[in-house]
């Protein structure tokens, strides 16, 4: 059994990150202390430098493989925004609501289109040793944004988040069948199978 450590402070997370990792030989533990310990600073242009920044930051706390993701929405008509910003695209502090509510509001407020537009979400996964870099790991999952929140499952702006495939928003499907298609669940797969 291979120990990992998560660097994560949202336990939707680190929630999904361990239905993905079931019957895997591995074991997926959180960052002893996390909340305790100084955040990382996440000022990289990308998804991968935030992750990387992460995964290094954290790693001098634990002894052994340690991961760390960062990921977010890019939504077409914006420029890709929110994405490195998609957590705190709000303010600082912003919840889940007030981030889809601005979100919804700038979509609303763009000439000439209309819901549901096309997005995607992205994630990379940055894995270290103490202070080397094993790898980055990518996932991306394409739909498209509803005007209306729809389901109370995931986090975030999986509520907005419609996956043609399913019929459905990934706030409608359950969290087990969403990581089989989301950029989270390739990220962590790629990773998986990269290891010994």
């Amino acid at each position: 059994m291979i120990r990992l450590y998560c660097a994560t402070g949202n336990p939707g997370k680190l929630r999904e990150f361990r239905i993905a990792a079931a019957g895997a030989p591995v074991a997926i533990e959180l960052v002893p202390g996390f909340r305790d310990l100084p955040p990382a600073v996440e000022d990289g242009a990308t998804f991968e430098e935030n992750a990387i920044r992460k995964a290094l930051h954290y790693s001098r706390h634990v002894g052994g493989l340690l991961f760390a993701d960062d990921s977010g929405l890019e939504v077409d008509a914006l420029g890709g925004a929110p994405g490195v910003h998609s957590a705190r695209f709000a303010g600082p502090q912003a919840t889940d609501e007030a981030n889809n509510r601005l979100l919804i509001g700038e979509l609303r407020g763009l000439p000439g289109g209309g819901f549901p537009f096309p997005a995607r979400f992205v994630c990379r996964i940055a894995l270290v040793e103490g202070d080397r870099l094993a790898g980055v790991y990518s996932g991306k999952v394409e739909g498209l944004i509803l005007e209306t929140a729809r389901g109370q499952g995931g986090f975030g702006y999986d509520p907005l988040f419609f996956y043609p495939p399913f019929g459905c928003t990934f706030g409608e499907a359950g969290a087990a069948r969403k990581f089989e298609v989301s950029h989270r669940g390739q990220a962590l797969r790629a990773m998986l199978a990269s290891l010994p």
